[in-house]
């Protein structure tokens, strides 16, 4: 068996989609039915480097690839190469376990340190998430998932330590009730929901990230004094319909300011937006909290979600 290993060109998005739908079959990894979902996701993105996508080939033929890439500054208007991250990894099932996969994580490792990295993540989490956002991990960038068979197992093997876990949450919606709570009268007298486009974003990669995706905004705002007491955003998750076998969508940037936190302000809203998402024909809805956050974890399960998966960054000096 002879195998190479090259970086990117620009005929191989075909032979990429064909090892990423054989490899990533759990539930957190989307479905593409052509290469448009990776050119639009991932090549597109201004800062994508042809040597981080490193591919391996069997006698001309790929056979798995690795993807390692930057994210940016503190500023959020240049890339920082101090902190690499390992964004995805495949091998093809039938030649697995013959240190294929080792050897492009090896790459990826080197293809990162020559251009400066001191540190090396695997798995990707928020604001550290270059590409794949829409295809991998769900709702948001989880991380590596634990349905993801043996990729932790992998990557500790290799010499990387787990980070903080992040506790996926799924509701479905086809039989949503009405959520009880006392203080939901008030609320709905004294607050307007407003939705709205997503807003251009702050910074150059903030934008690059989030501007693929269709995304609306969410305000709970008091109307005597015209204040968002909270604010959440939801985006269509269309690539994961395929995989979920209904139409999906994902919660992020839940926001209440610290004035008007335990107020039932995050729970009405959460349970407006889901109204809404059925009301649009939705049948899943997610939602991703850190293992620390133990006020959202009560939160979500307080309105029905349940735990589907979970998924932790890995970390390598």
């Amino acid at each position: 068996m002879s195998i190479t290993y090259r970086p990117f060109r620009n005929p191989d998005p075909p032979a990429i989609v064909r090892i990423w739908n054989e490899c990533y079959t759990g539930r957190g990894a989307a479905y593409m039915n052509g290469t448009l979902p990776l050119e639009f996701l991932v090549l597109a993105k201004p800062y994508f480097d042809p040597q981080g996508l490193i591919l391996a080939e069997k006698d001309g033929e790929p056979v798995g690839f690795v993807h390692a890439g930057f994210a940016a500054a503190g500023d959020g208007d240049k890339l920082c190469y101090e902190r690499g991250i390992v964004c995805a990894l495949a091998v093809r099932p039938q030649h697995q376990r013959q240190g294929l996969g080792r050897e492009l994580l090896r790459r990826g490792e080197a293809y990162l340190r020559s251009r400066g990295a001191t540190v090396i993540q695997a798995g990707q989490r928020r604001p550290l998430c270059p590409f794949y956002w829409g295809l991998l991990s769900g709702s948001e960038p989880g991380g590596i998932l634990a349905s993801d068979n043996g990729a932790q197992a992998f990557l500790l093997a290799n010499g990387y330590w787990p980070g903080e876990r992040c506790l996926i949450y799924q509701r479905e919606l086809m039989n949503l009730s009405s959520v009880p709570d006392l203080r939901f009268a008030d609320i709905k007298r004294r607050c307007d929901l407003i939705a709205q486009p997503r807003p251009v974003s702050p910074t150059w990669f903030e934008e690059v990230v989030y501007s693929p995706l269709e995304m609306l905004e969410f305000h709970l705002v008091e109307c005597s004094r015209g204040e968002t007491v909270a604010q959440v955003r939801v985006w269509d998750m269309e690539h994961f319909a395929w995989r979920w076998h209904q139409p999906s969508a994902g919660i992020i940037d839940l926001v209440v300011p610290e004035a008007h936190r335990r107020k039932g302000y995050a729970k009405f809203l959460l349970a407006q937006v889901m109204r809404y998402l059925q009301e649009q024909f939705y049948g899943i809805v997610e939602f991703q909290v850190p293992e620390s956050n133990v006020p959202a974890q009560r939160l979500v399960e307080g309105l029905g979600f349940v735990k589907v998966d979970e998924g932790r960054v890995f970390h390598k000096e």
